[in-house]
Order: structure tokens, then C-alpha cells, then sequence
């Protein structure tokens, strides 16, 4: 036994408690390493043991073998990885025809192929690796049993060869497997058709899997199969010319390898090989980079190891020899040093360890005295990796750079508190793993706005919050392309756009349903006051069925209440008249869904001779002053006679006719369609509640509020207006609501009930949180209920319009004047809260300062002071009308 064997085994023995478990378990392994036999590390497979167990023996004993010819010297790292990756082979395809053999006895293993990538692939496998094959099969040819599907076939075999190689047992096991390099891995089987995978790679694939396939190549099953499939792609891969779009995709490749980790970046302790900054990946980046650059029109650059490729870069003139020379110097220490962190415990590790111990035993491993000796060692490599791989970037994107930690930097100086972060959300950006971002078009497309983006966003009041916001609507765009060509194209929307993503939660997720609600906003007009009704019908109207009329009122919807929402975050208009605007919008959108579900209803049923519709709207949406958030109060009546028939196909009595009528009408207000949701409609206040019909007549309604309403279904009737009805019906309907309001009335009764009702209402429903001013002791429930109480005991200031009401009341004496200026106040406190704090909690202070602004205050402590003054006026005010 030489020195060096003998030497080899002692460290084996001290340093590596998995070799020396090997050791124990093959001692005839042993004795032929220490009469110079290195053959075990050959891939040798027992041929009478069941393929499993025959491949964990070999794979221990191979383990050791190479161990012990690496650590003596008698074996190159060439050798040891050419051996690990033959093994792989092997393994890989006596796995197939086994798992094949399993699920369809006796038959050729054919129509299954395995493709290597990584350090596979390029013949370089990891000492303790995992292999990170693509599974493809042909359906045509793939053994399969008559009742089942070849795809469903082809994915029962890749688990039976998953099982094979990664399942443990007291032999240990043979791989681990990763198969998530294949397109889409989140969504497609794990095998992949062979024409689908050849679509996939011409049409859809990111420039990384571009890179992927550098190193690429038939090792298992059908070989035939396998380079057809590579064949095919190959014009993928390697392409002769070299446009501004490939250079778009290699600075995308640059990103996806040069942003590492953050711990491990600097020598020392934790130091990560493999993703360190001048590691392992730095120098088979520089390889791959030049093989795409100029591998298209030079076949001899396509070489798959990365030592090779760097030296056919020399000779090709293509780098500098000597820049080849210290790259190929680094790169075998750096795979020789990971292979002793290998061997300690067979794990996948490429970190240095951070224990003091732990690192001085992987140096005396390698034959050094002490950690000290291993950094000393490195260090040189490591310096001159990070100094060759830096030069690459040159004039970065734009300034923005791809390294992760100089990224956080330069976000630092942009304004991000918390760089570190949001250098993570642009590196996740970048990285072509969001949907919006797969294409190269749609990188290029942020690239190119991306600095402006950044700095836009690190302008915001809450960078953090900005960018966290802007990368969930990302997330949830089908496609980001337009978007940033927007940006792009008008630089003064990324400010708009940061103060959406600050102020608005509910804006942000409205365009990042809908990207295209910007588009309005480019020109200065979309921040007038909205148009009239009749305008907004016009705009809504659609010829066609009802689907697409339902699908362009939506569309039309939540445009201009996507803009009616920016306009209140912009200080465009008093919130006052965004609640106007918000609520003739809604108007619009119920006259024109109701006339186009009545005439499709009438396809079926016709008409009842003499009757309509009716609809009542009630609560904020007959005041005219909704909210983003509103919902609508809607009482749906007839009129005509009860007792009536439509004329139609089918025909329907009155009664069952327009309760189902209003069944539709309800449906296309409130059901999304594929343009999304319109508006929640609440019908409890009908004659009754939930335990009444839908739809009355006329007259039951007249005879209901004269003989059976509560006392608050006739306060809520204050606030009652007719949306829909030909002028005839909208007259009586009036006239009903006129002497109900004005008939007397039992005050003492009014008075108590309203008192009760009010506390009910305290104890069941609290306020939400500190800026609930709708529903806390002085708000706006309050203040309901004392325009309401008044309204009904003195039969005055019957306006809908509860501004109007209270004025109306106020000249008259019944109220106090202050509660004109507490309902403006409390009302723009609704609306602006609602858009901005939907949760009713106090935002951060930039969002304070803006619902301040919007209030018409210059802070928001002067804004406090003015809420809790109204408060007590109001809460005053109802305190003498619960006492009376």
C-alpha cells in the first residue's frame, strides 16, 4: 500500500464519519484500495440482486472508492466526476427499463428518455449530488397497458424510477432526484410529452433554460429519443445571430446566476462555493456567457465541461488565456474543496461550515493543518474570480445592477429602508418565474423601465410598502408588457402608479386585475368631474346579448371608479362630488342592466300588459353619495294589477313574473362575470325583509307602509329615490312615499323606537376600528337618525339627499346649522376611508396627511380636532332627541 493510500484512509477514518461507515460495510472495498485496485470506483452493478439494492451497494462502494483515489491523489477530479457521472447513467437507465418492466412485463423499454442537465449533463456530477434530469416520453411508442392513457403511463413510470433511486433503506439510497428544471414544473406532469417539450423550448422557454441546455444531453433510456428531442431544439440553443433581443437575454441570465444568496457571499466561515461572490457559478457563468455570445456560428465553443469550455474560449481568442488559466485554476480547487464537504456526511452542501470545528476538520480532510490554511488557500482564487466575473457587467442595466448585494446598495441610496428586501422583490422580478415576466419581451420591457420604476418608488412616502404592493399586482398580471411599455411611454404615471400602490389597497388590486385602467388616466381630462347619467348610459349601452352587454357595463364600471378613486388620492375633487360621481356611475350601470335583462326575460315570458318594473333605491345610493365600497339598498316593485298574465311563449302571472324578473335583475348587478364584479345589492329593506316576496305591487306596498312598517323602514324611506321606471311609475311610486312620510304620526312612538333601534344597532354592530366615523357614538348613523327623527315629527326636509335634508331642516330651526358642516366633514371622511383604510384602522402618516388634505385640513391632528368636534355636536344633538 503506497503512502498516499495509507494516508487517504487515515483521514477517511478521522474526518469522515460517512466514509468510515463505508469502510466498515465494505472491507473488501478496503483491501483492494490498499493494494492500489481502484477499480470499484468504475460503475459495477451485482447482476443476481434486485436492481435497487444492487445500485445503493454500488453506489456505496463506488463512493468510497473515488473518495479514497481523490483524497490520495490517484484519481483527477476529471476522473472522479466522469465516474460519478457515468454512474448516474447507469442508474438512470437500468431505473427506466426497470420501472417499464414493472408496469408493462416483458416488453422493449423503448419511448423513455432521460436528459441531463447541470453538472450532469456536462459529465461533472457532484461528489453527493442530486441529478436534475428532464423526463420525456413518446405516446406513440411507450409501453402501455390498453386502458390507460400514455401520459398518465409515462407519469406512473418517472415515480417508479423517483422511488427507485431516492427511496432509503439500510443500504442507503442511490440519487436524490429534482426534476423542476422542466417547463413549468408548478403545473405540468413530471415526464413531458417529446412534441410538447420541442414547443415548449421553441416558443416559450426563458433565457436561464437557455443556459440550462449548454450542458445538456441524452444519458438514459431511449437514446434515439432523447437526441431527436435535442436535436430539435438545438437551433434554440445555439443561435448564429446575436441581436439587441439576445442581448436583453443574456443580461437576464446574468441575473438569474449572479444573484446569490446573501449569507455565504464573503470568504470565510459560511462561505458558499457554489453561490459565493468569485465561486463556482461565477466561473461557469463566464464559460456559458461566451458559448451563447459567439457558440451560434462556432460549433467547437460548444463543448459542455466548463474547464473545457473555457479552454476552447482561449483558443478561439474568444478570452484571454490567462483569464481562462485562472478560471480553470479556481474552478478545480473550488470542485475539489466541495467534494470534501461532500464526503464528510454525504450531504448535498457547497458552504463552508460556519463551526470553528466542523471547518477544521473539512481542512485536515483535504490535508491541511487548520481552517486558517483552507481560507488561505481559496482566498487568492477567490479574489481574482470575483475581479475577472465583475468584468462582464461593464455598463450595467441602466445603471441598476444584477449582483444582489450591489442592488441593495444602490436601492439604499434610492431611499428603501429595508434594501436588502427590496433588492429580493427585484431579483424575484427578474428571475422570469412570474407569470407576467416568462417572456423575453416582458423582461426587456422592465429592464428598460425599471430604473424609473425604482426611483419613483423609493420617492413614496412607504418605499417598502410601495415596492411590496407593486410586486403583488405583478404577480397577478396574465402580462406585465404593457404595463411597463405604459410606464415607458409616459413617465409622469410611475408617480401616480407609486401613490396607488402607498394610499390605495383597493386601486392596486383593481389594476392588478386590470393593468389597462391607466389608460384613462394619461390624458389630464379623465380627471374631470364625471359626466351626467344620460352620458354614462350612452357610454354603457352596448348592441349585442346580454353577456356582452353585462361584461361592457363592468368594464365601463370599473374604469370610472378606478379613475373616481384615483381623482380622491390625487386632491382632484372635493370626495363630496366623487361620491356623487360614484353613485351616477351606479345609476348608469342599473339602467342599462336592467333594460338589457328585460328584454331578454321578455324573449321568454313577454310582458304583462300595463305593468312595469320599479326599483327603489334606498340608503347611500338614494342619497346620491356612495362610497368605493358601497353597497346598494334596492326594493324592487310592479305596478299594474297583481292578478295579470305576460303575454309571452311561456307565459307568467304578474306576481311570479316580476319576482322573477327582479331574481335577474339581481343577478346581473351582482354576478361576476369574465370582466369581474359590479355591485352587491341588499334587498332587506323590502316590504317584510328576507321574509317577504322579492317584487310587490304598487298597492301592497302602499298598504304595507300605511298598516305594517316599522318605524325604521319609514326612516329609511327618507332617504328613498326611484332609479328605474318609465316617469308615470316614478310619479306614484313618489306619491306613496310622500304620504307615507307625511301621515301622522304617534311621536312618543317615533321617539322610542328610534332610540331602541339605535341602541340595538350599538351592541350588535360596534364600530370596526378608530376611523369607523359611519358607525361611533357622534358619526354618521347618528347623525341618520337625527335628520331621519326630524324629518318624520316635523314633515319637513324630505330630500333624499341628506345634505339637502339637514340644510332644509337647519333653516327651518329644527336641527342646528353645525350639522350642515358635520355631515360634509363625516361624509369625506367616509368616502376617502373607505378607499384608503378599508379596515377603518389609522394607516401610516403619509395616508393620514392625504385624508386630511381631502377633508380640507392641513394635518391630521387638525383633522382629529374637527372630527371630535362634530362628533359632540352630533352625539349632543341625539342625546336630546333619545331624552325627549
Amino acid at each position: 500500500m503506497t503512502a498516499a493510500t495509507q494516508d487517504a484512509l487515515a483521514r477517511a477514518e478521522a474526518h469522515a464519519p460517512f466514509l468510515r461507515l463505508q469502510m466498515r460495510r465494505f472491507p473488501e472495498v478496503v483491501a483492494r484500495l490498499e493494494a492500489g485496485d481502484f477499480s470499484d470506483s468504475e460503475p459495477q452493478i451485482e447482476p443476481d440482486a434486485p436492481v435497487a439494492t444492487a445500485l445503493r451497494r454500488a453506489r456505496g462502494k463506488q463512493a468510497l472508492s473515488l473518495a479514497i483515489g481523490d483524497l490520495s491523489g490517484a484519481l483527477s477530479l476529471e476522473q472522479v466526476t466522469a465516474r460519478l457521472t457515468a454512474f448516474a447513467d447507469l442508474a438512470l437507465d437500468l431505473s427506466i427499463k426497470e420501472s417499464i418492466a414493472r408496469y408493462v412485463p416483458d416488453v422493449e423499454p423503448r419511448g423513455f428518455a432521460a436528459i441531463a442537465l447541470g453538472k450532469h449533463g456536462s459529465g461533472e456530477l457532484n461528489y453527493s449530488s442530486d441529478i436534475d434530469p428532464i423526463l420525456i416520453f413518446d405516446p406513440d411508442t411507450l409501453p402501455c397497458r390498453s386502458r390507460d392513457d400514455p401520459g398518465e403511463a409515462a407519469v406512473r413510470i418517472g415515480r417508479g424510477i423517483v422511488d427507485l433511486l431516492q427511496t432509503r433503506d439500510a443500504d442507503g439510497y442511490v440519487f436524490r432526484i429534482d426534476l423542476r428544471l422542466r417547463p413549468s414544473p408548478e403545473v405540468t406532469p413530471i415526464a413531458l410529452p417529446v412534441e410538447a417539450a420541442i414547443s415548449y423550448y421553441e416558443s416559450q422557454a426563458l433565457p436561464w433554460e437557455r443556459a440550462a441546455f449548454i450542458r445538456s444531453r441524452a444519458c438514459a433510456g431511449d437514446m434515439g429519443l432523447g437526441q431527436g428531442f435535442l436535436d430539435a431544439i438545438n437551433p434554440f440553443i445555439w443561435r448564429r445571430g446575436l441581436d439587441f433581443g439576445a442581448v436583453k437575454e443574456i443580461r437576464s441570465i446574468s441575473a438569474k446566476i449572479r444573484n446569490h444568496h446573501s449569507r455565504g457571499q464573503t470568504l470565510g466561515p459560511g462561505f458558499d462555493l457554489k453561490r459565493g461572490y468569485g465561486g463556482i457559478r461565477d466561473c461557469e457563468f463566464f464559460a456559458q456567457i461566451h458559448q451563447l455570445i459567439f457558440g451560434g456560428r462556432e460549433p467547437a465553443l460548444r463543448t459542455t465541461a466548463t474547464c473545457d469550455a473555457l479552454s476552447a474560449l482561449a483558443v478561439a481568442g474568444r478570452v484571454a488565456p490567462d483569464e481562462a488559466e485562472a478560471l480553470t485554476s479556481a474552478y478545480r480547487l473550488y470542485r475539489t474543496i466541495e467534494h470534501r464537504l461532500q464526503m464528510v456526511d454525504d450531504r448535498q452542501t457547497h458552504a463552508l461550515p460556519t463551526n470553528s470545528e466542523e471547518l477544521d476538520n473539512v481542512a485536515r480532510l483535504h490535508g491541511l493543518a487548520d481552517a486558517s490554511a483552507l481560507i488561505e488557500l481559496l482566498a487568492p482564487h477567490v479574489a481574482q474570480v470575483a475581479t475577472i466575473s465583475d468584468g462582464l457587467d461593464g455598463d450595467d442595466n441602466h445603471g441598476l445592477p444584477t449582483e444582489l448585494v450591489a442592488l441593495a446598495e444602490r436601492l439604499a441610496t434610492l431611499g428603501f429602508p429595508d434594501p436588502d428586501h427590496s433588492a429580493r422583490r427585484v431579483e424575484h422580478w427578474r428571475g422570469g418565474t412570474i407569470r407576467a415576466l416568462r417572456s423575453p419581451a416582458a423582461l426587456e420591457a422592465l429592464e428598460t423601465v425599471l430604473p424609473q420604476l425604482l426611483e419613483a418608488l423609493g420617492k413614496a412616502s412607504d418605499p417598502t410598502r410601495a415596492i411590496n404592493r407593486f410586486s403583488d399586482m405583478v404577480e397577478r398580471l396574465p402580462s406585465a408588457i404593457n404595463l411597463f411599455r405604459l410606464l415607458e411611454a409616459q413617465p409622469g404615471l410611475l408617480t401616480l402608479v407609486t401613490t396607488i400602490m402607498c394610499h390605495a389597497p383597493t386601486l392596486s388590486d383593481a389594476l392588478a386585475r386590470r393593468a389597462d385602467l391607466l389608460d384613462r388616466l394619461i390624458d389630464a381630462s379623465a380627471f374631470d368631474q364625471l359626466g351626467e347619467v344620460s352620458d354614462l348610459i350612452a357610454e354603457m349601452r352596448l348592441a349585442g346579448d346580454l353577456e356582452l352587454q353585462l361584461d361592457h357595463v363592468r368594464k365601463i364600471v370599473a374604469e370610472h371608479r378606478f379613475a373616481l378613486g384615483v381623482q380622491l388620492i390625487e386632491g382632484a375633487h372635493d370626495p363630496l362630488e366623487i361620491a356623487g360621481g360614484y353613485s351616477r356611475v351606479a345609476e348608469a350601470a342599473i339602467r342599462v342592466t336592467v333594460d338589457a335583462s328585460i328584454t331578454a326575460f321578455e324573449e321568454r315570458h313577454g310582458k304583462v300588459p300595463g305593468s312595469e318594473l320599479v326599483m327603489l333605491a334606498l340608503g347611500r345610493m338614494g342619497g346620491g353619495e356612495l362610497t368605493h365600497a358601497s353597497d346598494i339598498d334596492l326594493i324592487y316593485l310592479f305596478t299594474g294589477d297583481f292578478a295579470g298574465e305576460s303575454d309571452g311563449a311561456k307565459p307568467l302571472g304578474a306576481v311570479h313574473y316580476f319576482n322573477r324578473l327582479a331574481q335577474h335583475v339581481t343577478t346581473g348587478l351582482s354576478a361576476p362575470t369574465a370582466a369581474g364584479p359590479l355591485y352587491e345589492i341588499d334587498t332587506r329593506l323590502r316590504p317584510s325583509g328576507n321574509d317577504g316576496p322579492l317584487t310587490v305591487s304598487l298597492d301592497a306596498f302602499a298598504k304595507y307602509q300605511a298598516e305594517n312598517a316599522w318605524t325604521w323602514e319609514h326612516m329609511a324611506l327618507c332617504r328613498a329615490r326611484v332609479v328605474y321606471g318609465s316617469p308615470e311609475a316614478r310619479e306614484a311610486v313618489q306619491a306613496i312615499i310622500d304620504a307615507t312620510l307625511t301621515a301622522p304620526r304617534d311621536l312618543e312612538k317615533l321617539h322610542c323606537d328610534a332610540t331602541k333601534m339605535r341602541a340595538d344597532m350599538a351592541a350588535h354592530k360596534p364600530s370596526k376600528g378608530p376611523l369607523d366615523f359611519k358607525l361611533c357614538a357622534g358619526g354618521l348613523v347618528d347623525l341618520e337618525f337625527v335628520t331621519h327623527v326630524k324629518q318624520l315629527q316635523h314633515k319637513a326636509g324630505f330630500s333624499p339627499r341628506l345634505s339637502q335634508a339637514i340644510a332644509d331642516l337647519a333653516k327651518e330651526g329644527h336641527v342646528p346649522e353645525s350639522l350642515i358642516e358635520a355631515h360634509r366633514l363625516l361624509t369625506r371622511l367616509l368616502v376617502t376611508i373607505r378607499l384608503v383604510a378599508p379596515d377603518s384602522q389609522v394607516p401610516d402618516p403619509a395616508t393620514c396627511a392625504l385624508i386630511a388634505r381631502a377633508c380640507g385640513k392641513p394635518d391630521w391632528t387638525a383633522l382629529m380636532e374637527a372630527v371630535e368636534e362634530v362628533k359632540s355636536d352630533v352625539a349632543r344633538t341625539w342625546a336630546g332627541i333619545a331624552a325627549a
